[in-house]
């Protein structure tokens, strides 16, 4: 470390400047101390989050997903995945329904019709996520299909743009020759404009 006040130098361990006697321990715990100074930003909290727009929202939703690596393919599996769970979820409580339905049923003849059928609740859950499983392997497999079209469609646009076209409008910097351009603001409207003229007469 740089003695600040002498500018001699001083090794990290060392508490006070072995030529001036500064306290090098004070000058480390200030220049790792956060700067006072600094405004807090409010763009970083969930406040700023609340009122944002939903586009705004959704970009940032997908820059996060981004940088968690997180895919369309993975979000894709991921929903696949839960609507397995959540269909072997909805068969586990029919069937438990199913039997300790059957033995109160059984206690009670009365009610038996009311609760032999109680079980059909455990088919809500299997249908929302055979509904997951659908949505999963054919509507999110479409759409993330169409993204890569388009993807490919943007890379291949870039590609048949004329690379003279870009090289010509870019020359050296201490040139002073002129580079004309392959379209102009004004192409074809002094066509137009001429018969425009005629018209008038």
């Amino acid at each position: 470390m740089i003695c600040p006040r002498c500018a001699s130098n001083q090794g990290d361990d060392i508490r006070f400047c072995t030529s001036c006697g500064a306290n090098l321990q004070a000058v480390r715990e200030a220049m790792e101390a956060p700067d006072p100074s600094a405004k807090f930003d409010w763009g970083n909290t969930w406040v700023a989050e609340m009122f944002m727009s939903g586009q705004a929202h959704e970009m940032r939703k997908r820059e996060m997903e981004r940088r968690l690596g997180i895919t369309p393919e993975v979000k894709r599996y991921n929903e696949i995945k839960a609507g397995v769970i959540v269909s072997c979820v909805g068969i586990g409580v029919s069937i438990f329904l199913f039997f300790l339905m059957s033995a109160l049923a059984f206690q009670n003849p009365r009610d038996a019709e009311l609760l032999s059928r109680i079980w059909l609740a455990g088919v809500i859950p299997f249908m929302v996520g055979l509904a997951l499983i659908i949505n999963g392997v054919v509507v999110s497999k479409r759409m993330i299909q169409a993204m890569e079209r388009e993807q490919q469609l943007e890379g291949a646009q870039k590609k048949n743009l004329p690379e003279a076209a870009t090289a010509r409008a870019l020359g050296a910097p201490d040139t002073t020759e002129f580079i004309p351009a392959n379209y102009s603001v004004t192409d074809q409207t002094t066509r137009h404009l001429q018969s425009s003229e005629r018209k008038a007469r």
